[in-house]
């Protein structure tokens, strides 16, 4: 009877161990079955199926009538994997040795061997070339087109066509070899606009990560193409006649509406050597001459360009009457100081008009003496100087100095001597070639106009506050400039091309560290308003650094002029032959 009572309790303490253990499994079963269930199928689902992000097409950059700027090209990749294998064959190696002849790289040296090898395994697909040439690419399809270790792979890549020509605008891609993306110009401040929407890929691999099938979830959309301002046929004469050997911009623009029809700085650079990795020894190369520095919005001293400002405020607070005739004998003297004329021997009997023609500097000096800085510093503002443009691209502010600003930052007060120097454009004076640009047209339009870099960028503009009748005498004076002034050597151009011009040769230094080197040597600038027959009227700045002269500039715009005229008259014969 004890020994029965025993084996009933070890019976059911074996029962109630075994429903515990049950339990246990059951718990755990219900636990991976059921609660973790969505977990381990998501990591299943991870082991053969690969989500990848597809590339978008960078949207096309185009000028005015459709020109591509900036546009995409198909490229080609070499890639080698091998599938089942750790190790390289003799057929592997064969493979690789024409391969090496076909793309002239050395892939069967040590070093090459050891990285294939090491992808080989991790199963990792191994890069040997980049954007393979059609030539190429049809001798590897002729020597090794059966080898299963060779894959071929396609993507878009960017694509200058005019290469240097308006790079400062266009811009270039940077981060090539992770995520494309704008790094200046249009590339960069429309990088939002022009880089697309990725799309999304579903890969199903099997045990040795081939792809078995492809699922699009979403496409890549391609970006947005931007139009610009620019005509490329007026960007290519500028370019072709500003020489490569100066430093400096051109910018071409419209005053009526803003446009910016070309824009060039010097030194350039091409776009599409950012499309690939670029050795440390080519991009010191690239740093000579500062080749990234767009000089259309980089402050320069005006010169005798600012005289137009100096004259206006002089007629509206009657400094100085419009018919005044004024005699230079070389200098003027202030202050028990001579101030010198740019022309030493002096220009003799002078009307104003002829003044600012030959850009002599003895009537602003009389000027300079009676105005108030502070008074030229509200004329200069007035024509958009000392503030931004407007323009989308970064742009310097330039500087029109005022008795308050060099309290601030220099910590002494203005003397009456530095107004003369002011009052000719010197002084503490900074300007933008796009600014000048913006003033220029001013004059002939009666307000200042934003300048435009996009053609669906709205047209801004503020209406000049200065009197007609100065505006008129500016333009007459900017008439005598080209008949009997510092640019006459474009006189003959003048008989159907009616053009305004002004002149400057600015200081950088004292005179007497001018003629130290070219690296003191005086800017040079070339400003003008010109229409030639029916087109619409262009202001054109040029500006050449260190050139010494303002003739280097005037030769240079004399240059553009007679193309630009020869463009003209071929596109008028072309639609009359439409017609």
């Amino acid at each position: 009877m004890i020994m029965t009572d025993l084996h009933a309790r070890k019976i059911v303490c074996i029962i109630y161990w075994i429903l515990i253990i049950f339990g246990i499994i059951t718990a755990r079963l219900f636990y991976l079955q059921i609660l973790l269930a969505p977990a381990l199928q998501q990591k299943s689902h991870h082991n053969y199926v690969r989500i990848e992000l597809t590339p978008s097409r960078r949207g096309n950059i185009l000028d005015r009538y459709g020109i591509l700027l900036a546009t995409n090209t198909p490229g080609t990749d070499l890639y080698w994997k091998v599938q089942n294998a750790t190790s390289l064959t003799t057929a592997h190696l064969t493979t690789l040795h024409m391969l090496s002849s076909i793309l002239d790289t050395p892939f069967t040296d040590e070093y090459m061997l050891q990285k294939i090898q090491t992808a080989m395994l991790t199963g990792a697909p191994f890069a040997l070339a980049h954007d393979v040439s059609f030539e190429q690419l049809s001798k590897i399809a002729e020597q090794c087109g059966t080898c299963p270790c060779i894959n071929f792979q396609n993507h878009f890549k960017r694509f200058y066509p005019f290469s240097t020509y308006a790079c400062h605008v266009i811009g270039y891609l940077g981060n090539i070899t992770v995520d494309p993306a704008g790094k200046m110009g249009l590339e960069e401040l429309c990088e939002q606009t022009l880089k697309g929407t990725k799309g999304t890929l579903i890969k199903k691999i099997n045990s040795h990560g081939t792809a078995v099938t492809e699922i699009e979830l979403s496409p890549a959309a391609t970006g947005t193409t931007l139009v610009t301002t620019l005509d490329m046929q007026i960007q290519t004469i500028a370019e072709n006649t500003f020489p490569l050997s100066l430093t400096g911009t051109c910018i071409i623009m419209n005053p009526i509406d803003g446009a910016i029809l070309a824009l060039l700085s010097r030194p350039s650079f091409d776009p599409s050597i950012f499309l690939k990795p670029i050795a440390s020894t080519t991009w010191s190369t690239l740093q000579e001459g500062s080749p990234f520095i767009n000089r259309a919005v980089n402050p320069y001293p005006p010169g005798s360009i600012f005289k137009l400002v100096t004259m206006s405020a002089a007629l509206e607070h009657n400094i100085i009457d419009a018919e005044k005739q004024i005699y230079c004998r070389g200098y003027y003297t202030f202050a028990h100081r001579r101030y010198w004329c740019n022309k030493r021997l002096g220009h003799g009997h002078l009307s104003t008009t002829h003044a600012i023609g030959k850009s002599c500097n003895i009537v602003f000096f009389d000027i300079g003496k009676q105005i108030d800085i502070d008074l030229l510093a509200h004329y200069a503002s007035l024509f958009g100087l000392g503030q931004k443009s407007g323009f989308m691209f970064p742009e310097h502010t330039g500087l029109v100095p005022s008795r308050s600003w060099k309290q601030t930052a220099k910590g002494e007060r203005w003397w009456p001597g530095e107004t003369l120097s002011a009052a000719i454009g010197q002084s503490f004076l900074l300007v933008t070639p796009v600014q000048v640009a913006r003033m220029i047209g001013a004059i002939f339009t009666g307000y200042l106009v934003n300048p435009r870099i996009l053609l669906n960028e709205p047209v801004v503009v503020q209406k000049l506050l200065i009197k007609d009748e100065t505006l008129a005498f500016l333009k007459k004076s900017m008439k005598a400039v080209i008949k009997k002034g510092t640019a006459k050597r474009l006189k003959a151009l003048s008989h159907d091309l009616e053009i305004y011009a002004k002149t400057s040769t600015a200081q950088i230094v004292s005179l007497s560290k001018g003629s130290i080197d070219r690296a003191h040597q005086e800017h040079g600038w070339f400003v003008a308003h010109f229409q030639y027959k029916q087109e619409s009227p262009l202001v054109l700045v040029m500006l050449v650094e260190h050139a010494g002269t303002s003739q280097v500039a005037t030769s240079i715009a004399k240059d553009f002029l007679i193309e630009y005229k020869k463009y003209v008259d071929e596109k008028i014969l072309n639609m009359a032959k439409v017609m």
